[in-house]
């Protein structure tokens, strides 16, 4: 792996309804859970939590990480039913299985744990 890389992120910026149906399609006819960062620059705690979402999609190798600017792609906030922020959608073939509200790098870290392990269990 080249140093460049290495450095480039492992979360995909969604900038478009269009973009988030081809990313979440993927996913899904991957077999590949989706976690998505719902975030609005203007909001404190979601800036805050943008390092800690990097750090955890390149933690977890095999899972999808998508974050949508709420006042950018307003159709997927809307589309997602996501009022506040941050918020972090747990995804599956495509429909939500798990929801954290707030910034909690803790509780999102549990719940994509029990995502990878309930996503291990069918695939056995």
């Amino acid at each position: 792996m080249e140093a460049s890389e290495q450095n480039k992120s492992k979360v995909v910026v969604i900038d478009s309804l269009q973009s988030w149906d081809f990313y979440v399609t993927q996913a899904s006819n991957q077999n590949s859970p989706v976690v998505v960062h719902f975030t609005a620059s203007w909001c404190i705690p979601s800036v805050a939590m943008a390092p800690v979402f990097e750090e955890l999609a390149s933690s977890y190798q095999d899972l999808l990480f998508l974050t949508v600017d709420v006042d950018e792609v307003k159709e997927v906030a809307t589309k997602m039913d996501v009022k506040a922020m941050p918020t972090f959608l747990l995804l599956k073939n495509g429909a939500v299985v798990d929801k954290v509200v707030g910034a909690n790098p803790e509780e999102i870290k549990k719940r994509i744990d029990g995502l990878t392990e309930s996503t291990h269990v069918s695939l056995a």
